[in-house]
């Protein structure tokens, strides 16, 4: 690592949306521009974080009942889940940062936004040494037939956000938050009064992705490293031979730093 390196130099563009916007606007921004969370501001001052996770939880809770997703505000799904820096100061200061937030955002010296600073950033300039199995995350494996409401009470309780869907003992596809918050946000967005009913009725294999592409389980870090950054993808599968033995997320690589 070069001590030289600041903030300034990791940092990427400021990726924002106002609290008063409507969740389908910003679960649009964040596809769209490859990122997970999503800066909140009100009246120019960041005041959050809105995430895949939070709008997914949001989406599929009954408080919200038969609400169209068209009339549900930012504000609502936004957590105070980050911190800032200054562009001077060293970048290894955001290692630690990153391990604990999703994201870092980056103040002038009159505390107005300028830049921010992800996973992926960071992951751009470093990355961790060691063996890739010693990173793999375990992912709850779940059958093709079991029912999104069933994965979002997972999600909700336990915090699971990626699952491997298994069938006749063969890993058939991945399922993660954004899965999730994708067919929850569409569904609330076309279907009002009968939403929980039709909810009951999408499976995992319904909103999964498959096939599976994975990566062997002696694959050099760097090089997962660099698929994650040129796909723009935060989660790939780890095979040992023909199993699928756990998932390499953004998040397992920077707490590996």
């Amino acid at each position: 690592m070069s001590q030289k390196l600041t903030v300034k130099d990791v940092m990427s563009k400021p990726v924002s949306i106002a609290k008063s916007a409507l969740i389908p606007e910003a679960l649009s921004k964040m596809l769209e521009n490859g990122i997970d969370p999503i800066v909140v501001t009100h009246d120019h001052v960041v005041v959050g974080t809105a995430s895949r996770r939070t709008i997914a939880e949001k989406m599929g809770s009954k408080k919200t009942g038969n609400i169209p997703a068209s009339q549900i505000r930012v504000a609502t799904v936004t957590r105070e889940d980050f911190t800032s820096v200054y562009p001077d100061q060293d970048f290894e200061l955001l290692i630690p940062l990153l391990q604990k937030y999703k994201i870092v955002v980056v103040w002038d010296e009159e505390h107005r936004l300028i830049g921010q600073v992800t996973k992926g950033d960071l992951l751009k300039v470093v990355y961790p040494e060691g063996d890739l199995a010693d990173m793999v995350e375990i992912a709850p494996r779940i059958a093709p037939e079991d029912r999104v409401v069933q994965l979002h009470r997972r999600m909700v309780n336990n915090g699971a956000t990626r699952f491997v869907v298994m069938e006749n003992n063969e890993a058939v596809g991945i399922v993660t938050e954004t899965d999730i918050a994708k067919v929850l946000v569409k569904m609330k967005s076309e279907i009002d009064k009968h939403f929980e009913n039709a909810l009951r009725e999408v499976t995992a294999g319904d909103i999964m992705t498959s096939p599976i592409v994975s990566l062997p389980i002696d694959t050099p870090v760097k090089k997962v490293v660099d698929t994650m950054l040129s796909k723009n993808i935060s989660t790939i599968p780890i095979a040992d031979g023909n199993k699928i033995v756990g998932m390499i997320t953004r998040k397992s690589l920077v707490n590996s730093l």
